[in-house]
């Protein structure tokens, strides 16, 4: 294919050059044509201009006014010495013209190159030059083709048209000399032809470095076989050239990404997150998480090169959201199967004491035994203020973060302004904003400097938003972090202890907020405790720790609104009573 191609270009550039050649040659042609006219005509106004000629016209004209006089009753031999004979064949012979021939105004020759056309009409019609115009013709005559100029021949001294005067230039004479410019124009043709052909050669073998070897429709089948497996695999891919603009992108790259991205244009103009923007110009090798949206994204990013050439970046994006969903509800649901087993052995072992002592008849031990385990236990009794929430999912999630909290040495309780009289129908989107800010919280708690460690949480309904807010009695954000803390990949924890890397949660709880209409902020930034921070006596904490808990203050507290994620319902009486 290579080889046809090849010769398909050459042919092309013969062809190209020689109808060029064909043009030069045409105008060229008419060019000198041209000039042959004009130097035919120079030469019959010279002639008709001679004094000579004037004169003899004038006295051949007149005389054909009587019978048997004029040029045509003279004989040759008088016209051949005469002296328009005379000065039209120094004229010829002086400008090396084909013939020099002047006429009376009848037409009839008084000069003629061979002597037995004088007294002669002339073989072509004069009645243009004798009626006062110039002509020029190209005709075949006795004498060959030629290139013929007719003027008039004026008598002295006046503008009475007495004969005219013909200049004829052999063709031959053009041809000729159309002959050698075209010779000339042949060498460079010969030039040009081989410049081509040796521009096609480079070409094709720049072409053929350029694609590998590969022929077109090897190349044709590889465009269709690549948009086939880009379009066809389930990862999205990105690929983008040293001057940061994408050259190949997929369906599901855009989708992820939510980016309109085209072959062309620069990743600066895509409205990428500044978390994709960082992994893509500084790739890592590593996956990194990110969040767009309310999707969580596996973002890995590897430099292209070849021959030492940096050819651009290939990211490749995976949608992990489904499997981060499941995550957090198996997270939920083991932390509520652990609790239960735990409460299930701890229960089996206090029935062995309740059977003891009932064997024993020891009544009073028996019953102080039972008031004692009310309110007690991994789970422990009702938490308190969960009345106030009616639905059965938020309940069960909040008895295992309670759980989860003690097992970290921190307590979890619900605020006194809880409220939530509705039942959720995204609990997803719930778990996963609720879920990521109770975590941070106990966290925070855990490693902070105040005690007694507290979690508090808020949950109030307005329709069908969920408010949620959540305050811990850690070290709070530092001011520095503050606009920062709901940024991909800006996190207090340690970023080596979590594949991707951390600070990926509060970003994708906000992406999920703001999806919906809401948003979460951070309402207070607390902070460590300080000399100015008044101090619990050891009876206020103790009275804290074992009855029940004002509102927790000195860390942060961070408010989040989900529209949309409840369904209205009315709360029991009854509930409502036990909850206040």
């Amino acid at each position: 294919m290579r080889t046809q191609v090849l010769l398909l270009q050459w042919a092309v550039v013969a062809v190209t050059l020689a109808l060029a050649f064909g043009v030069f040659a045409y105008f060229n042609e008419h060019r000198l044509v041209r000039e042959y006219e004009l130097r035919a005509l120079a030469v019959a106004r010279t002639v008709a201009a001679q004094p000579a000629v004037r004169r003899g016209a004038a006295r051949y004209s007149a005389a054909n006014d009587h019978p048997g006089g004029g040029a045509a009753h003279t004989p040759r031999s008088v016209l051949a010495g005469g002296p328009v004979q005379t000065a039209a064949q120094a004229a010829r012979k002086r400008t090396k013209s084909l013939f020099v021939v002047v006429t009376d105004d009848h037409g009839i020759r008084l000069a003629h190159p061979q002597l037995s056309q004088l007294g002669v009409m002339v073989s072509t019609d004069p009645s243009g030059a004798l009626s006062g115009h110039e002509v020029l013709a190209s005709h075949r005559a006795h004498l060959g083709n030629e290139v013929v100029a007719k003027v008039p021949v004026y008598a002295p001294g006046s503008s009475t048209v007495v004969g005219e005067a013909n200049a004829g230039v052999a063709v031959s004479d053009v041809r000729a000399q159309l002959i050698r410019v075209l010779a000339g124009g042949l060498g460079w043709l010969a030039v040009a032809l081989l410049l081509g052909f040796a521009a096609s050669a480079l070409l094709a073998r720049r072409w053929k470095r350029l694609t590998l070897g590969l022929e077109p429709e090897e190349l044709a089948g590889l465009v269709h076989e690549q948009e086939a497996v880009l379009h066809g695999i389930g990862e999205g891919v990105l690929a983008v050239d040293g001057e940061e603009r994408v050259t190949v992108v997929n369906d599901e790259a855009r989708r992820l990404l939510a980016a309109e991205a085209r072959p062309g244009r620069a990743i600066g103009s895509l409205g990428l997150t500044p978390r994709v923007l960082e992994v893509i110009r500084t790739p890592a090798g590593a996956p990194v998480m990110a969040a767009v949206g309310e999707r969580v994204l596996v973002l890995s990013a590897r430099r292209v090169s070849r021959d030492g050439r940096d050819l651009g970046t290939v990211l490749t994006v995976q949608d992990r959201t489904d499997v981060e969903s499941l995550t957090r509800q198996l997270d939920a649901v083991q932390a509520m199967s652990s609790a239960l087993r735990a409460q299930g052995h701890e229960f089996a072992n206090r029935l062995h004491v309740l059977a003891a002592l009932a064997h024993g008849g020891h009544l009073t031990e028996t019953t102080e035994y039972i008031d004692t385990l009310l309110g007690t236990g991994r789970l422990g009794g009702a938490l308190p203020g969960i009345d106030a929430v009616r639905d059965s999912y938020m309940r069960a999630f909040l008895s295992a973060k309670a759980a989860h909290a003690r097992e970290s040495g921190v307590t979890l309780v619900i605020g006194g302004a809880t409220w939530a009289d509705a039942t959720v129908s995204a609990p997803v989107d719930v778990t996963t904003v609720f879920s990521n800010l109770v975590d941070n919280a106990i966290d925070a708690a855990r490693h902070g400097a105040r005690t007694p460690r507290l979690v508090e949480v808020e949950l109030m309904t307005e329709g069908t938003t969920l408010l949620i807010t959540v305050a811990d009695t850690g070290d709070g954000v530092s001011p520095g972090l503050a606009d920062a803390v709901f940024r991909e990949g800006v996190s207090t924890k340690d970023h080596a202890s979590a594949v991707g890397g951390r600070g990926i949660g509060l970003a994708l709880s906000q992406g999920i907020a703001r999806s919906r209409g809401g948003d979460i902020r951070l309402a207070e930034l607390g902070g460590p405790p300080g000399a100015g921070e008044r101090h619990a006596t050891e009876q206020e904490a103790a009275e804290q720790d074992t009855v029940e808990h004002d509102r927790v203050s000195g860390g942060a507290v961070f408010v989040a609104r989900l529209p949309g994620v409840m369904e209205p319902g009315a709360m029991d009486p009854a509930v409502l009573e036990d909850s206040r």
